[in-house]
């Protein structure tokens, strides 16, 4: 009996470990699992010799957002647009303005934002707080007189793109002025309960509780389900046949529940990094210009 005390010993400790995994996840309703900001920052535009502008935005429920604004490389008042870009799911606004630091010298102005509990950004993340942050930034970006009379368009990436597909459709179904031009989905995931599921089964301590704590997530975030009421906005789907973090099927099944207008775009990058090739920018911009 001796001998299998270790065994029981390991036994009671993944238990123990698979028990608080369990509460946590509970507590954070699977929060952690996309979310994972911090406050460093890693570079700011001007050192990419880009104009901007700080801007902070006060939330209806308290909280403070910082963004950036960058206005494009054109005459005044003669952008060619606006794009609204949200983000990906670690770090801040600072770690991923790579992905659109080229649109400016294209003519477009872009706002980010960094959602709560990233950068500068007061409070703590989840869902339903992002959800209402890039709410509140986009009604902030249509306030500007300068954006109103400009195509307007959304571009969210990894997680952005979830939270870009629940905020477009709302926006379209509600007829809300001014309407959206166009939606670009990178790298993105087909659902918030789809994807929790998938990584969970990926680890041995949550696999016997993937399906239990994807349920912490409310059914209403399926991106798949909320795609088709952005129609008749026209929408691009971007995947990386080589996404280590998003597999392909994600963009496959959001392009496939997509109404027209449509657009997909098979890339073969590593998972956020669509943009660093110059032919992939190309088609973004093409897209851009086609759906005003």
């Amino acid at each position: 009996m001796a001998s299998r005390t270790p065994h029981l010993l390991l036994k009671a400790g993944a238990a123990r470990l698979a028990g608080l995994a369990l509460i946590l996840l509970q507590l954070s309703g699977c929060s952690g699992l996309f979310f994972y900001p911090d406050r460093v920052t890693y570079i700011t535009p001007d050192r990419l010799n880009l104009s901007y502008e700080d801007i902070y935005i006060d939330t209806a429920d308290g909280e403070t957002l910082h963004g950036w604004w960058l206005p494009a490389e054109a005459p005044e008042n003669d952008a060619r647009g606006t794009v609204y870009f949200l983000h990906g799911n670690a770090q801040n606004i600072s770690s991923h303005i790579l992905n659109v630091a080229w649109l400016p010298e294209k003519g477009y102005n872009v706002f980010t934002i960094d959602y709560r509990g990233y950068g500068k950004s007061t409070g703590d993340p989840d869902i339903e707080g992002a959800l209402h942050d890039v709410e509140t930034g986009l009604r902030w970006l249509v306030a500007k007189p300068d954006v109103n009379d400009q195509p307007l368009y959304i571009l969210g990436q990894s997680l952005g793109g979830g939270l870009g597909i629940a905020l477009a459709s709302e926006w379209t179904q509600r007829k809300e002025q001014p309407r959206l031009d166009g939606v670009i989905l990178d790298s993105t995931f087909s659902g918030f309960r789809r994807i929790a599921r998938e990584k969970l089964d990926s680890f041995w301590l949550t696999w016997p509780f993937q399906i239990a704590l994807s349920w912490t997530i409310p059914e209403d975030y399926e991106g798949v389900d909320h795609i088709p009421e952005i129609s008749p906005v026209p929408v691009m789907v971007i995947h990386s046949v080589r996404d280590g973090i998003i597999p392909f099927h994600h963009g496959e099944a959001l392009f496939e529940a997509a109404q027209e207008p449509k657009e997909f775009l098979q890339t073969d990058t590593p998972h956020g990094a669509t943009f660093v090739i110059p032919g992939y920018r190309r088609e973004v911009i093409r897209f851009l210009e086609t759906s005003r």
